[in-house]
């Protein structure tokens, strides 16, 4: 499946990996980026609207969708410096940044490695790799039983979820929806045919998150590395359920800081693209 109306193109990133790119309309770059357990399909209702009067670029992020799947490489910075690769090979030395889920994840931390090429960030239902972890505690962590399986050496996990991949890549379809028209079966399929073939990489993306990216926040976080840039957050009020200030875990990381909750599932900008279109644009003005 396409975004309708958008180009697509093999664009290198760096380290010899090449990422599928949908690119449409024209004016100042924004550049949107997926998360799991899905491609750059899932912006293609925001993608459109923007792409009125904006250039838009959509990658699967490496190890997703028709993207390159290297064995390593999986840090949030190295795929970081892939989306700006990206972007510059496109004509682009600047750009305002979305990233949802897993790409929220490389999305602040390309705003931290790369402050002079992100004018604008925008993260949808994520905390950062430090707070994410710090929050998970006691009975609520089994909300993140994903998040333990992948951190676990190479081996197991990747034969687990292999063995089953519909079933397990499809419970977070079906879980995270709070509106089961939120993703059409045809975009469902569409999503669990390129997770069954990126098991291996989407594991190490999530292991990343549980090894070298801890290490990189830290470093950050020691030396008051923070978001130069305006950002937007808009996450499910799911602080509130687990027992923490999702604002006040953000607002250190990002002086420039717009916080909002959503009614929407976790899978806001296909349940409720106008929403999450809106808000983009609103960030674009700041």
């Amino acid at each position: 499946m396409k975004i309708e109306g958008f180009e697509y193109q093999r664009v290198p990133g760096t380290d010899g990996v090449v990422l599928n790119v949908a690119v449409g309309g024209s004016g100042a770059p924004v550049v949107l980026l997926h998360g799991f357990p899905q491609t750059h399909l899932m912006w293609r209702r925001v993608a459109a609207e923007l792409a009125v009067d904006h250039t838009v670029i959509c990658p699967d992020l490496r190890g997703y969708g028709a993207s390159d799947k290297p064995d390593e490489g999986y840090s949030k910075r190295s795929m970081a410096a892939d989306v700006v690769a990206v972007a510059d090979a496109l004509g682009h030395s600047q750009f305002a940044l979305v990233g949802h889920d897993r790409g929220a994840l490389v999305a602040f931390r390309a705003g931290l490695d790369h402050p002079d090429v992100v004018t604008h960030l925008m993260c949808l239902d994520v905390l950062p790799t430090l707070d994410m972890w710090d929050v998970m505690h006691g009975t609520s962590a089994a909300v993140g039983f994903h998040l333990y399986l992948m951190a676990q050496p190479v081996g197991l996990p990747e034969r687990m979820i292999a063995a089953s991949s519909d079933e397990f890549f499809g419970y977070f379809l079906d879980q995270w929806a709070s509106d089961p028209a939120t993703i059409p079966p045809d975009v469902r399929a569409a999503y669990l045919e390129a997770c069954r073939h990126a098991v291996p990489s989407i594991v190490a993306d999530y292991r990343a998150s549980a090894t070298v990216d801890v290490t990189h926040d830290e470093d950050d976080l020691a030396q008051g590395n923070k978001l130069r840039m305006p950002v937007t957050v808009i996450q499910q009020d799911w602080g509130s359920a687990l027992g923490f200030d999702a604002a006040a875990r953000w607002k250190p990381w990002a002086p420039d800081l717009h916080h909002q909750t959503t009614t929407s599932g976790h899978f806001m900008a296909e349940q409720n693209p106008p929403e999450i279109t809106t808000a983009i644009r609103q960030l674009l003005t700041r």
